[in-house]
């Protein structure tokens, strides 16, 4: 499979059956604040542009994708049941050439799988997601020892520009008495938190031995990223992940 230039592609030692992708704004044919590869149906944006938008992502996919409407839940379903678009933040499947698929803009997008390539998920993690248990609750529904699981954290706003209260702060500490390292005041009641930090310290506390990614900043980089933080009005990139035959 070759992916358009910036697309990402991740570095992570999965099994061969395994395939994965994040795309980034371009590509596609969206205006305005949605130029040009905008995945997302709910965000403004023209319908029609959106659909061939998606079209020129599902060439290179097995199947239609499982699009999720997401609510920075921990619902997680199984791709292979979805019709439609349901409410959830996470999809998982066993099933060959099933595509799990989240959306994202700031929040965090995390890929799964299992050391011999029989499950995968896609998760949607903000903040909320992250504090009430997303990974979690993905991570029980696959059925499969955490230990056998690795992750990859893709593109989203990075420890340098994720400005927060301390509602944040006190939202994740209420469950990881150490979440404060991922935290650095900034002034008086604000901090700067890293996304990244903290679903890592979600996912090794489960047991998950490899952890990968968490290198692209979405607010930072405009030029191939949409980011909600940043632009308010703006689109949606995806991450994407299957098992092959």
């Amino acid at each position: 499979m070759r992916l358009p230039a910036d697309w990402i592609a991740p570095e992570w030692p999965a099994p061969s059956r395994v395939h994965a992708f994040v795309t980034t704004r371009n590509g596609g044919v969206s205006a305005g604040p949605y130029t040009n590869l905008n995945l997302g149906l709910r965000v403004g944006d023209d319908p029609d542009d959106v659909a061939r938008n998606r079209q020129r992502v599902r060439v290179l996919l097995p199947s239609e994708p499982k699009w999720l409407q997401q609510v920075h839940g921990t619902t997680a379903l199984d791709a292979a049941n979805i019709q439609g678009e349901p409410i959830a933040d996470a999809a998982f499947t066993r099933a060959r050439r099933v595509v799990c698929t989240v959306q994202t803009a700031d929040c965090l997008p995390i890929l799964l799988c299992d050391l011999a390539g029989t499950v995968v998920a896609s998760v949607h993690a903000g903040w909320r997601g992250l504090a009430s248990g997303v990974i979690e609750r993905t991570v029980e529904a696959m059925r499969c020892p955490a230990s056998t699981l690795m992750g990859w954290l893709g593109p989203a706003i990075g420890p340098s520009a994720f400005e927060v209260g301390p509602d944040v702060l006190e939202a994740f500490a209420r469950t990881d008495s150490q979440a404060s390292s991922a935290f650095v005041p900034l002034r008086e009641g604000r901090y700067l938190a890293d996304l990244f930090a903290l679903a890592r310290r979600r996912l090794v506390a489960l047991g998950v031995g490899q952890v990968f990614g968490g290198g692209f900043c979405t607010y930072s980089d405009a030029s191939r990223f949409f980011s909600h933080r940043r632009d308010r009005i703006t689109g949606r990139q995806a991450a994407f992940i299957w098992l092959g035959d």
